[in-house]
């Protein structure tokens, strides 16, 4: 599609957004699951910028209608694939004539995402690996979609999102897709990743092979698993394996090497035959500053000492909290929130009481978003953080956060 035609694709899907929340505030209905339909089917073919900023969006679902919630989320894990005729020519463009260099290719992709779908191949050597191409054009277009999904944005004040929060989420969602367009340093983190994660022996990441990779193909060896989404019904001591290792992952990634892998959607996580996590996707990986980590753990310290005043010095440290900050009471119950994942012993992950709590608080602090005001990277580490929890939620894990997080508070002993 050309990007004209990509313009006002995306301004009509704006459009007929904006004519349904128009409806609901002069107190009409509004048809979500229709309006939910419409929006998978075009941002499925459109992909890139908006599709993501739906992915984003439909892990709302504590703000956003049920049924536009429920369609959005399927975008996570049914997209449309671009047509392999499309996808060919980027293939072709990388390794001239297929059929010298791979047995076969499955036209089928096995993963569609918002940049890029994966398509499983087999060497004459009869090894198997991923491809995973970039959507043909997206680098060309993906400036102009992201100043048109600037505009669409402006639509969330209706759900009353804060312009504020709108702001950095933007470009929050600007930095990632520039980011995961570089297939050269998405390589390299997997290499980085396979060598400082070699010892933890419940942990599989896919290796980069250079020789089949270039700038918009990037080749690893297939690993084979069971998406995360799907272990819901598993066997207890298997998903207690993987979310085990999850959370030491996640523990050594952020305290020990500083960085945080930044896209947590469940279809990214795996568990192959073993009973082992893989981690498919690295092409987003942020920094984790010690002063940011540092001043975060301030907050999470005295959020379990229910210390309003501290938590306000703490949101101070991190660089927001605009005004005279939030009420005292909406600290208070946060930490009433938050505590009891961390009470000594383990804690259920599965239980419903702590979610709910939390989303009935979620409209309260994003209501307060304005006096708030958390910087853009603190916003994308904790919506990171947020999406591996509910990962944890989705495989029912049980864990000791006390004793995990206990040694890392600011009042540890040395």
């Amino acid at each position: 599609m050309r990007e004209s035609g990509r313009t006002r694709r995306l301004l009509g899907l704006g459009a007929r957004t904006g004519g349904a929340l128009i409806r609901t505030r002069l107190g009409g209905q509004a048809d979500w699951r229709a309006l939910g339909e419409a929006l998978f089917e075009g941002l499925s073919e459109l992909k890139g910028p908006a599709m993501k900023l739906a992915q984003i969006m439909s892990q709302w679902d504590d703000l956003l209608p049920p049924d536009l919630a429920e369609e959005l989320a399927r975008l996570q894990r049914q997209a449309e694939p671009m047509p392999w005729a499309d996808i060919r020519h980027t293939l072709v463009e990388q390794y001239g004539e297929l059929d010298a260099r791979f047995r076969e290719i499955e036209q089928r992709p096995f993963a569609s995402a918002s940049m890029g779908q994966v398509h499983r191949a087999v060497t004459h050597d009869g090894e198997t690996l991923v491809l995973k191409v970039q959507y043909p054009g997206l680098a060309e277009v993906l400036e102009s979609d992201l100043a048109q999904v600037r505009r669409l944005m402006r639509l969330g004040r209706w759900f009353k999102v804060p312009q504020a929060r709108l702001d950095a989420l933007f470009e929050e969602l600007a930095v990632s897709l520039r980011g995961e367009l570089d297939y050269h340093a998405e390589a390299e983190a997997l290499a980085r990743y396979r060598a400082r994660y070699a010892h933890l022996d419940r942990l599989v990441i896919p290796e980069p092979l250079p020789e089949f990779s270039g700038p918009r193909v990037l080749a690893m060896r297939y690993v084979a698993g069971t998406p995360l989404r799907e272990l819901e019904e598993a066997d207890h001591e298997l998903r207690q394996q993987v979310a085990v290792t999850l959370a030491d992952w996640l523990t050594e990634e952020l305290f020990t090497h500083g960085e945080l892998h930044a896209d947590p959607h469940a279809g990214n996580f795996a568990a192959d035959e073993a009973g082992r996590l893989v981690i498919y996707d690295l092409g987003a990986v942020i920094p984790v500053p010690e002063a940011r980590l540092t001043a975060m753990m301030h907050l999470l310290e005295a959020t379990l000492e229910g210390d309003a005043m501290a938590m306000d010095a703490a949101l101070l440290e991190l660089g927001g909290r605009q005004g005279q900050g939030a009420p005292l009471s909406l600290y208070r119950e946060s930490a009433e929130a938050v505590s009891p994942l961390f009470q000594p012993g383990e804690q259920d992950f599965g239980d419903v009481r702590v979610h709910r709590r939390l989303r009935e608080l979620s409209p309260k602090v994003w209501a307060a978003m304005d006096r708030l005001q958390p910087p853009a990277d603190t916003l994308l580490l904790s919506r990171t953080l947020n999406g591996h929890y509910w990962n944890l939620v989705r495989l029912g894990a049980r864990l000791d956060m006390h004793a995990r997080t206990r040694a890392l508070l600011p009042s540890a002993p040395a």
